[in-house]
């Protein structure tokens, strides 16, 4: 029977879900991560969910691989070619200061040091009309010398090259005939926007990673058919979407946040299916928590990715999910500074040794070996992977931590966890009420590993009433990318003002970056039923230096088209800074397309009906649970979630148990079980 796959990636765990089209039957698997070879972590996966290799028909793979390249800086030896005279583009970057009155304030850090930047002769105007010609004969000598240098990566951002890339194209030509072996990436491939230094930044990142990326697909899928694996393999892109391994490879930054996406989508698939309009999508795993916004079931996207951060990062301008992700999982390491105070994350136990409690070795205290030490999960269960659980171990190295800040055991781990809980409303916080939005006013999908477990004390912090854990969440992204579609995203930059706009200009323009975007999915390896096309727009009042963006409504080829647009982005210009002005003349600055091709999707399986009260099979026992040190254990009720049935309704405490995470309520909680399995949770205190 044929079976469709995900594969998810993270610090920690390796997730699997699969399921067979004919039957429905879901297949389910986790394994720790190998980051000494990722493709082993993805084979382990597949076998611990008893996924035949030779009956994969389509298989969706998410990954890590690109941030941890980026993050640790383990690139390919990279140069830069840009235009004469504009070098320092990329090491001056924005000379932005995020904190006025830090004494101790870092710059960003290129990926390419000064020495590996080049400059060829040409130049094109900010219209497109050629100013200089390319200098052939110099570019072949950059080239050569390159070449010598023994590079293996070549990044080409040439001045205005979004709006005509014809010098780009022929340099890159001459690039690729005096280093056939070499990496190049043209900067019009991966983004067509204005704004130097970021496009800069963006085609360096994608060569930096881009050797290491392809090579690593390439394995794999080799690997994959060498098992029988009748399909090439489909990656999970940033913006939410499909591509085939030609495209992940030539543009590998679109894999950045590849895994956290498939959350968000599976997220969505869920509201729809519920009939919400509106969700936050928290994710919290073994080495980080994400967290994303959605709103009126359209995915919430951004145009900027900070790489480690607004305030130090580098940015890489490609269509991403607008979504937080702070260094606080399960394996988060609680650990001291110079001055005796306590920090947790971001640095991870990660999956080599892992927390205390997995045996493996650890030595460091983590959240979850705290979580073990207050009952929240069983010290004598087994966790994701079906790892047995050393309660001992983790009970030794949260009691060190304890000494040194002259603490009992108990309210350490319970310090640990109140820490990570904070750090984690605030990566909430950064998606809502730093956009102007009450985290009160939305339902809170809690998933991952470590999601449910931790989510009732979050859910508290921000004043969250409501909280979603939904089936299988410790492999939720890898369920939400088997609810994906495939999927690319356009951009083009031309600053038009309204009013001087002829009224069919900007429709005839996103008519053809729509026939652009079809032709290239079409031309890619994933097959699907049916395209249909998003269209957004980035806008600003004359005289503003940065824009919004929003949907973009029907523009009709008539006199007054486009108060439609007008009216939209006033409305998402007050939304977004609490003030609009709707007399002051507004410019679209670049169009936005994306073309998403219809994928079959699993079908959401109904749980059996019940009443209010669990069956009695579904309670396997009491545990004392520490919920505030100063109450000491209290006997709470345990659950075995297969178990319970649609209708059924809990009053915390209670922990719920399944094979893969362990959903907690704290006292004043209830959870009602609805008819696909979800527990819908009523958070109280």
């Amino acid at each position: 029977m044929p079976i469709r796959a995900a594969v998810d990636i993270g610090g920690t765990f390796t997730d699997v879900v699969a399921y067979h089209e004919q039957t429905g039957e879901l297949l389910l698997g986790k394994a720790l991560s190998t980051p000494r070879d990722l493709i082993q972590g993805v084979f382990d996966g597949l076998a611990a969910a008893d996924v035949p290799l030779d009956e994969i028909a389509f298989l969706i793979h998410g990954s890590t691989i690109v941030v941890n390249a980026l993050i640790e800086r383990r690139g390919a030896r990279t140069a830069l070619v840009t235009t004469a005279g504009f070098r320092d583009v990329y090491e001056i970057g924005r000379i932005n200061r995020p904190d006025a009155f830090n004494l101790s304030f870092t710059r960003h850090r290129p990926l390419v040091p000064r020495e590996m930047v080049f400059e060829v002769p040409e130049r094109i105007a900010a219209d497109g009309t050629v100013m200089r010609p390319l200098d052939e004969q110099r570019a072949r000598s950059v080239a050569r010398k390159l070449a010598a240098q023994g590079v293996e990566a070549v990044a080409v951002a040439l001045l205005h090259a979004y709006r005509n890339p014809a010098h780009e194209r022929r340099l890159g030509q001459i690039l690729r005939e005096e280093l056939p072996g070499a990496y190049v990436t043209l900067s019009h491939e991966i983004s067509r926007e204005y704004r130097e230094f970021e496009r800069t930044s963006t085609v360096v990142a994608n060569a930096f990673v881009g050797p290491i990326v392809s090579a690593y697909l390439g394995r794999l899928d080799q690997r994959l058919r060498q098992g029988g694996a009748r399909t090439a393999v489909a990656v999970m892109q940033s913006n939410g979407g499909v591509s085939d391994v030609a495209t992940a490879s030539t543009q590998c930054v679109q894999m950045l946040e590849s895994g956290p996406a498939g959350g968000v989508v599976g997220t969505i698939a869920l509201c729809e299916a519920l009939g919400y309009r509106e969700a936050i999508a928290f994710d919290m795993g073994g080495t980080t928590a994400k967290s994303a916004v959605i709103r009126d079931l359209t995915f919430p996207v951004a145009s900027d990715y900070f790489l480690g951060g607004y305030r130090t990062g580098l940015p890489i301008r490609i269509p991403c999910l607008d979504i937080v992700e702070i260094g606080t999982g399960g394996g988060s390491v609680a650990w001291l500074d110079e001055a005796g105070g306590i920090h947790v994350g971001p640095r991870s136990a990660g999956a080599e040794p892992g927390p205390a409690c997995f045996g493996r070795g650890g030595t460091e205290p983590t959240i979850t070996d705290a979580a073990v030490v207050l009952g929240h999960l069983a010290p004598d269960g087994r966790l994701s992977g079906d790892l047995p659980i050393d309660g001992d171990a983790a009970h030794r190295v949260v009691q060190a931590l304890a000494h040194r800040l002259g603490l009992d055991t108990v309210t350490a781990a319970a310090g640990i966890i109140a820490i990570g809980a904070a750090a984690m409303a605030n990566a909430v916080r950064a998606v809502t009420t730093e956009r102007g939005l009450d985290p009160r006013d939305f339902a809170l999908f809690a998933y991952g590993g470590n999601g449910p477990l931790h989510i009732s004390l979050v859910a508290r912090e921000l004043g969250v009433t409501r909280v979603v854990i939904p089936p299988v969440p410790a492999v939720f992204s890898a369920l939400g990318m088997l609810m994906a579609d495939a999927r690319l995203d356009l951009v083009q930059t031309r600053v038009r003002t309204l009013g001087s706009t002829e009224p069919g200009e900007i429709e005839q323009a996103y008519r053809t970056l729509e026939a652009e975007c079809a032709q290239q999915l079409h031309d890619s390896a994933i097959g699907f039923d049916q395209v249909e096309f998003l269209r957004a727009a980035d806008m600003r009042y004359v005289g503003q230096e940065h824009t919004v963006t929003l949907p973009a409504p029907p523009l009709p080829a008539t006199a007054g088209g486009d108060d439609a647009l007008r009216r939209a982005f006033d409305a998402a210009h007050e939304q977004r800074y609490s003030h609009s002005a709707p007399g002051e003349p507004a410019q679209v600055v670049s169009l936005r397309v994306s073309a998403v091709g219809k994928l079959s999707k699993p079908d959401v399986p109904k749980v059996t009906a019940g009443d209010l009260t669990p069956p009695a099979p579904a309670r396997t026992g009491t545990r004392d649970v520490v919920f505030d040190p100063a109450d000491g254990g209290v006997p709470t009720a345990v659950y075995d979630r297969a178990r319970l049935l649609a209708g059924n309704r809990i009053a915390g405490p209670a922990a719920i148990e399944e094979p893969t995470t362990t959903t907690l309520l704290r006292p004043g909680d209830t959870a009602r079980v609805d008819e696909f399995g979800n527990l819908l949770v009523e958070i109280g205190g």
